[in-house]
């Protein structure tokens, strides 16, 4: 829900009236980070919330506009 909120706010801040996916890939990371924790054994290979949730987005495809 924060995302969310976030990604209206940046959305509307930017003089739009919708998000964009390259609004939900500004603020995954600072919004969505600092929520996870991370097992003391990819801690210690050093495996940060951050890669975690970039790696999500990279997986990720966004969606693709088709003219109706």
């Amino acid at each position: 829900m924060a995302l969310a909120r976030a990604i209206k706010t940046w959305a509307i801040a930017s003089g739009r009236t919708y998000a964009t996916p390259d609004d939900v890939r500004a603020l995954a990371v600072p919004v969505l980070a600092h929520r996870l924790i991370v097992d003391p054994e990819s801690d210690f290979e050093g495996v940060t919330p951050e890669q975690i949730v970039e790696g999500i987005l990279a997986d990720i495809e966004p969606p693709v506009y088709r003219a109706a």
